[in-house]
């Protein structure tokens, strides 16, 4: 197929040539992505360019399909890992960064380290307990580029850092292209990262077309450039409503229903074998508006306060439980992530206070009054008292 690509004035070209040859998933997202990368980017092009991001996120899940379909048959083996703990935390980086050596300090994991790349060669998980929380930390195999076609068993490590709820970047100073890749990588296994979901909604109807309704300005697109961009997912009529200026990308992204809203923070590791203006020069090559600090995992600089820069970043908060007639307990709070609600609390605890649940009690932040009785999607605050009443 590559000696094909030069000849191919774009990607519809690739119905010429589909009686001599069938095109793998692959080859047509390579293809699609050629056509973007070549594509002057302004605002006349906003829609090809969407149409194109929207084909690409159809052969995804196409390919996806496939890959669960290969499985279930038995033709691919991926990682089996277990949640536990407050929140899970995926190390991700190039091999050989220091993700295996900084896993041995920060956890109880062994995580085997040598000097060459590839020493993990599956997922280790450990445990790291701080302030009172148990935080899952993930060492897998080092992500490298094409990992999001599935090349270096990049689709099974993309699928454990999709259901983790932090994403830690561990960085070589030394190389400042890295993180530009690793982040395309997960940008285009549907991560977004330290992006908020946008407020983009379509409902497909039966009849009346693309109907576009917006409660602001849209600068992006105009309404005939949104519905070329719907009606290439397969839609013929819909009810598209938009509550902020809209991108081309944020319309696939809703199309496609598969994106994961993941925080990340990113740790600059070997700070001891680099000199300022090498990490300077380093930090530049990163998002500015991200949470971004140094150390070095092998000579244990800086390890204390990234434990804090990871619990902080993971967004915890305690709540205090009181049994029914007993006194609160003040002295140990349950450690939750703060968008936890009762329910949430409840299938922590046991799945029978969800299952047998009747009410609960709640004082403090989130409350209106004392002991304000609320059901299972109350959404808790930080120093809130809880009381769970369940039947008997």
């Amino acid at each position: 197929m590559v000696f094909l690509a030069g000849a191919l004035k774009n990607v519809h070209d690739l119905a010429a040539v589909r009686g001599f040859f069938v095109a793998t998933i692959k080859e047509q997202i390579d293809l699609i992505r050629a056509e973007i990368d070549k594509t002057q980017k302004n605002k006349a092009t906003n829609a090809h360019i969407g149409k194109l991001k929207a084909k690409i996120a159809q052969l995804k899940i196409k390919e996806e399909k496939a890959h669960a379909h290969s499985k279930a048959s038995g033709g691919g083996k991926g990682f089996e890992v277990k949640k536990s703990g407050d929140a899970t935390v995926a190390l991700v980086g190039f091999p050989s960064v220091g993700k295996s050596t900084l896993i041995s300090k920060v956890t109880d994991a062994h995580s085997e380290a040598a000097g060459y790349a590839f020493t993990t060669l599956t997922c280790i998980p450990g445990v790291m307990e701080h302030r009172g929380a148990k935080i899952q930390i993930l060492d897998l195999p080092g992500l490298i580029k094409g990992a999001a076609e599935g090349k270096g068993r990049g689709r099974e490590i993309l699928n454990v850092i999709r259901s983790a709820d932090m994403v830690l970047y561990i960085v070589d100073p030394f190389q400042d292209a890295h993180f530009n890749v690793l982040h395309r990588e997960l940008h285009n296994a549907g991560l977004r990262l330290n992006e908020t979901k946008p407020p983009v909604f379509i409902k497909r109807t039966d009849r009346g077309g693309i109907d576009v309704r917006t409660t602001v300005e849209q600068t992006h697109l105009t309404d005939e450039e949104i519905g070329s961009i719907i009606r290439s997912f397969g839609f013929t009529s819909a009810i598209v409503t938009l509550r902020n200026d809209t991108t081309a990308e944020q319309i696939v992204d809703c199309l496609a229903e598969n994106r994961i809203y993941e925080k990340a923070v990113i740790a600059i590791n070997k700070i001891d074998i680099a000199t300022e203006d090498e990490l300077v020069r380093a930090t530049k090559a990163l998002p500015e508006d991200w949470p971004i600090m140094r150390i070095s995992a092998f000579k244990d600089i800086g390890l204390d306060e990234l434990k804090d820069f990871i619990y902080d970043n993971l967004g915890f908060m305690r709540v205090y439980l009181k049994p029914q007639g007993q006194e609160a307990d003040m002295e140990e709070p349950l450690i939750v992530k703060d968008d936890s609600t009762v329910g949430n609390i409840c299938n922590k605890l046991h799945r029978d206070f969800y299952r047998k649940f009747r009410y609960a009690r709640v004082k403090g932040p989130s409350a209106k009054f004392d002991w304000q009785r609320v059901g299972l999607e109350h959404t808790l605050k930080d120093g809130d008292i809880l009381t769970i009443v369940v039947k008997r």
